[in-house]
């Protein structure tokens, strides 16, 4: 579904120029949960967004479905992937339906008609309430900007869902939530998904395999409890701190199969 070759991300600042990955290697394969951890500043969003189009890395290949993400454009990425951003990100200005609708407004020579009902569908699927649609961004609870936010990434039934942070800000029960329709939404619509995470809960429920981001590139790429085994500094901290008894139960209750 993606592979990425001898990737490298510079930036310049008018301090410095530092590099964020260097000679960065993944493949994602088709019906997985990939999920990315790392510490910060190891370029995770970086690479969702590079992946997505929206940035350019310095050097290196990006290929989604078999074609350079550079010659998608925006219609072709947009019915590829579909992205989940870490607050949201909906338009304070528009309805909750008319967020979801707008990628098929600008991308879709569709009736108005079929884009409303199109999007409906998707409202619902992602447990909001028709009732729901005309209310506005800043009337809706944190829970429900996530489920709308998604329900947009999905609109265009892409193949492909990037999640950044899905579950930040919310609270324990929401964030169950979220993530049991993550789960049953990757089944249903057979969906391949690359997560940004640092919630242990929510790692170990999703995913089939981790990518750890470590030395500007993924160190280990593999099942959870490989990962967990892996002899790196980083891996102890993240995994075996102070979270260590958590990750251990987790790492027994969960087989790893979505």
């Amino acid at each position: 579904m993606v592979e990425i070759r001898k990737l490298w991300s510079v930036f310049t600042t008018p301090e410095r120029t530092f590099t964020v990955h260097q000679d960065l290697d993944l493949t994602v394969q088709r019906g997985e949960v990939l999920s990315i951890v790392g510490g910060s500043g190891t370029g995770k969003t970086v690479l969702l967004r590079q992946i997505l189009g929206l940035e350019k890395p310095s050097k290196g290949e990006i290929r989604v479905l078999g074609q350079p993400v550079e010659q998608l454009g925006a219609r072709g990425a947009a019915s590829r992937v579909g992205m989940l951003f870490q607050h949201g990100a909906l338009f304070s200005a528009f309805s909750l339906l008319e967020n979801i609708m707008f990628p098929l407004r600008e991308l879709k020579e569709l009736p108005a008609g079929l884009i409303r009902e199109a999007a409906m569908v998707k409202l619902q699927m992602v447990g909001l309430k028709p009732d729901d649609a005309d209310k506005m961004p800043a009337d809706l609870s944190g829970g429900m900007i996530k489920r709308a936010a998604l329900a947009r990434a999905l609109v265009m039934d892409p193949p492909l869902l990037l999640l950044d942070e899905p579950t930040a800000g919310l609270d324990p029960d929401s964030s169950d939530g979220f993530v049991t329709l993550l789960r049953s939404l990757h089944r249903d619509m057979q969906l391949t998904v690359i997560m940004v995470t640092h919630d242990l809960d929510t790692l170990f429920e999703l995913s089939t395999r981790i990518a750890v981001l470590a030395d500007r590139r993924v160190i280990v790429n593999d099942s959870p409890k490989e990962v967990i085994a892996f002899q790196h500094p980083f891996i102890h901290e993240f995994f075996l701190g102070e979270r260590g008894q958590r990750a251990m139960e987790l790492l027994r209750e969960y087989p790893f199969a979505v």
